[in-house]
């Protein structure tokens, strides 16, 4: 083979290696979350299982490279790569869709280890893996731009997985594509390991040609310092930190966007592709003070209103993520040893990023009240700093320095934050109730979920049975509720929020909530009365609506309040064709189905319109923009199969006609895409 072709062998295999790593993801958590409900926990215990995979795979890595000869590594990877090709296609079996009362974490992990765990594994493998083999080629000094060239395949994966591929495909195709595309690096990967084994069984003397990049900075004989092994895992884990962190702080306080959180994570790779890439683009005479100045307003942004505008408060936290992660990342690039540590620089790097993962996806949720982990972070980075600096007093002076203001303007958001009732977080996300007003008769308590306001009520005896927020008398579904028949009326509500709709509830209704998030029915319990101040009988069903609905039998709904939907995490498989049929058993023949669709970024009403027109449904839209001042405004869809319950007032005189848009796809468990409803 010619060494252009031998480099585009190598190239390739890292390359679609990579891609499919992070185009596997989205896939499988995709599929598989109208099983389990709750988008928020499927995605997280999935992000466990991938950066524990990733960890395993480098551990492997450096085990196989340091423990095996060549021609051995090839026989036992190539073998493994034969055994993964059972696990096609990547599809997740109908036997692991729960029937209730299962752990969901502990099924959703079994779940992913069964699907999708040995390529997986393989896939993590091969970064560190081939990069050690091309260590022992003439081009080993150029084996760190393969680790930027990963990176350059995770950011594209990331792009075209929500722009190319989602809207275009369904998840079955997505799956057997997939699993087509790893036949094909199940080939390049077993070529490469034999090839190089049988080429070069021994690591060669290598020169870094004219032009490329430098050479590693360490020789393969020095063995690294303690204290550079450390920042090997501290630098990486600090970066992993301030991703999530910058991801929670820009979708929950800044704008709770849809697909928001692309940038941060496109922002973090392109810093590891241009550390990795070559030395010439983190100079720290440029990136340092830059940093520096962009430190200190991330930190004083979190106590400020310019932090949590969208305008200002974006583009600040993605510059200061950028350059943070462009020093964490170009330090770790400089310390980069050679090629005997290679695999074992690699595994300290995925460690520190599990590790700084870990704590803030699965630890900040049960020990902080709210999410405190981004100005934390920022202490901690100039802390770190103070540790790289540590031959320079000015460098340590000046970053013990950064500390402490970064400290000070932490202590002043907690300052603020103490001004609130109660603060309360958990694996759904943090929650925060209220008081506002001077007068008895004007005090309001409010419940926000992130930024969303999740209702409020006025406290004064006389008011505090008044349904505010988006569900007044004149919005859609305070119309539905009262638009339904004389009797007795049994009401189901999908989400509690401060439980609002209890208002209405007379003697002889039966109101049945289903709520996802157990400290939502506490809150409600403790900080609103709605609930037992309702003249109906409230039955509390605590579990995903929709996972709890297929279970239970018909239960004869009048009206039933789908309000499960925030502007940054809509679960889609509340949404869909599947979802609505459910919805349609539990219904009385002339009941109401009331979708709240309020939202700034996505137009989720077409999606409604969408799904009744294909199961022949009748629809009406009110959009309630009251004169009052303690009134949201709010959407509702209502839905029928009875025409004639979208007749009666209430509801005619307010309701409004929605066509289907004719260029929609009906959203499925299998086929549903935010990105052709965003405004």
């Amino acid at each position: 083979m010619q060494p252009a072709s031998i480099k585009a062998l190598f190239a390739g295999t890292i390359f679609l290696s990579a891609f499919l790593l992070f185009l596997v993801q989205p896939l499988v958590a995709k599929q598989i979350l109208p099983w389990f409900g709750g988008s928020a926990a499927v995605w997280s215990v999935c992000m466990v299982f991938f950066q524990v995979a990733l960890l395993a795979g480098y551990a492997y890595a450096d085990w196989i490279s340091r423990r095996l000869q060549p021609r051995t590594q090839a026989k036992v990877h190539g073998a493994l790569l034969l055994a993964s090709l059972a696990f096609m296609p990547v599809l997740a079996d109908a036997s692991w869709k729960p029937g209730g009362g299962e752990e969901p974490t502990l099924r959703i992990l079994g779940l992913l280890v069964a699907t999708i765990g040995l390529p997986y594994f393989l896939l993590s493998t091969t970064g560190p893996l081939v990069q050690a083999w091309i260590t022992r080629t003439p081009w080993g000094a150029q084996v760190y731009r393969y680790f930027s060239l990963s990176n350059l395949a995770s950011l594209a994966a990331l792009l075209c997985y929500p722009v190319l591929i989602e809207p275009h495909s369904t998840v079955q195709q997505q799956a057997w594509a997939w699993s087509a595309g790893y036949g094909v690096f199940v080939l390049l990967c077993s070529a490469t390991a034999f090839y190089v084994a049988g080429r070069w069984p021994a690591a060669i003397q290598v020169v870094a040609p004219s032009g490329d990049a430098p050479a590693p900075a360490a020789s393969p004989e020095t063995k690294p310092r303690l204290i550079d092994q450390l920042l090997w895992l501290l630098l990486p884990a600090l970066g992993s930190w301030l991703l999530l962190a910058v991801t929670n702080h820009v979708t929950q306080n800044v704008a709770p966007v849809p697909f928001l959180w692309v940038l941060p994570l496109s922002v973090y790779l392109l810093t590891f592709i241009l550390s990795f890439e070559s030395d010439r683009w983190y100079r720290r005479a440029v990136v340092l003070p830059l940093t520096a100045a962009m430190l200190a307003l991330c930190a004083y942004g979190l106590q400020d209103s310019i932090g949590s505008h969208l305008r200002t408060g974006l583009p600040i936290y993605l510059v200061g993520l950028f350059l943070l992660c462009l020093c964490l990342h170009g330090e770790t690039a400089r310390l980069r040893p050679g090629p005997s540590y290679l695999t074992r620089f690699y595994l300290m790097l995925s460690l520190g990023g599990a590790a700084g993962g870990a704590l803030v996806g699965l630890v900040a949720p049960h020990v902080l009240p709210t999410f405190y982990e981004l100005g934390i972070g920022l202490v901690l980075c100039a802390l770190a700093a103070a540790l790289v600096w540590r031959h320079r007093r000015m460098g340590v002076l000046a970053s013990l320095a950064m500390a402490a203001c970064c400290g000070w303007f932490l202590a002043e958001e907690l300052r603020d934050d103490a001004r609130a009732r109660r603060m309360d977080r958990n694996f759904y996300g943090a929650m925060m109730v209220v008081d506002s007003g001077i007068l008895p008769d004007d005090r309001v308590r409010r419940l926000y979920h992130g930024a969303t306001l999740h209702g409020e009520q006025y406290l004064s005896p006389a008011n505090r049975r008044w349904p505010g927020s988006y569900y007044s008398s004149s919005s859609g579904v305070g119309r539905a509720i009262e638009a339904a028949p004389a009797g007795p009326r049994r009401v189901g509500l999908i989400g509690l929020g401060a439980g609002t709709l209890a208002a209405y509830g007379r003697p002889g209704d039966v109101y049945r909530v289903y709520e996802i998030n157990p400290r939502v029915f506490d809150l409600a319990d403790t900080e609103f009365s709605y609930l037992r101040d309702s003249d109906a009988r409230i039955e509390r069903v605590l579990a995903d609506a929709r996972l709890a609905l297929e279970r239970e039998a018909p239960q004869g709904f009048d009206v039933l309040a789908v309000d499960a939907f925030s502007a940054d995490s809509v679960p889609a498989h509340l949404l869909t064709v599947q979802a609505m049929d459910i919805y349609l058993r539990h219904m009385k023949p002339g009941g109401v189905i009331a979708f709240h669709v309020s939202n700034r970024y996505l137009r989720l009403d077409t999606v409604v319109a969408k799904l009744a027109q294909v199961r022949g449904l009748h629809t009406a839209l009110i959009d309630d923009t009251p004169d009052e001042v303690d009134v949201e405004r709010s959407i509702w869809m209502l839905v029928a199969r009875d025409p004639q319950a979208l007749e009666r007032e209430p509801v005619r005189s307010a309701a409004t006609q929605h066509e289907a848009a004719a260029d929609l796809a009906p959203w499925t468990d299998d086929f549903n895409n935010l990105f052709s409803v965003l405004r």
